[in-house]
């Protein structure tokens, strides 16, 4: 059976917490992506998540400007990653779990892809 690994998609797109949320919306757009790795503040630190679904729902929904919101403010963090070995139906298990429709691929301590629902029906289609 696959793995994470030979399912995920890269390179991932990294983002500052320290960044606007008007930078991120148009990272997403010039990358082609749906949600942006918020990069660590040190070698300590989680990596967050945020995605379109957290910019729609804390951020426009509740009319705010973009550009007077931080990514930090909104992101999801600490992340559940998986390891780049875990089999396909274990990722799958993992992220139905906690409701999650991608989750970033760690090694060494970085993040060296992610996988989606996208990458898992396609694997088992």
């Amino acid at each position: 059976m696959a793995t994470a690994r030979d399912i995920m998609s890269g390179p991932v797109v990294m983002i500052d917490g320290m960044a606007t949320v008007a930078e991120a919306i148009e990272m997403m757009e010039s990358e082609g992506v749906r949600a942006l790795i918020v990069d660590r503040r040190g070698p300590e630190d989680a990596y967050g998540i945020v995605t379109q679904r957290d910019i729609a729902y804390m951020v426009i929904a509740v009319e705010t400007d973009p550009a007077d919101v931080l990514v930090h403010e909104i992101q999801s963090k600490p992340l559940v990653v998986v390891n780049p070995d875990l089999d396909v139906k274990y990722v799958a298990r993992l992220m139905s779990n906690f409701g999650l429709s991608r989750a970033p691929v760690i090694f060494d301590g970085k993040v060296q892809g992610i996988v989606s629902v996208s990458d898992i029906v396609n694997e088992l289609s």
